[in-house]
């Protein structure tokens, strides 16, 4: 599970900087996976919380890519 969490991790901070460098949309798919790797984490954890605030980043994003 420790092991998840770092690849979310690392796949967050991968979109972040190609945020920062403009590619996109490999940004928002970057996003996208480390949201949904943040979201198992939470489960996994029984941690609502995580899941809650990563339900809302997957809603916000996706409308977002939906109405770019």
């Amino acid at each position: 599970m420790d092991f998840i969490k770092w690849i979310a991790t690392i796949v967050q901070l991968v979109g972040y900087g190609l945020t920062g460098l403009n590619i996109v949309p490999w940004n928002v798919f970057a996003f996208f996976a480390g949201i949904i790797l943040w979201f198992a984490v939470g489960f996994l954890w029984k941690d609502r919380a995580i899941m809650v605030v990563h339900l809302g980043a997957f809603i916000s994003l996706f409308v977002g890519y939906l109405n770019a």
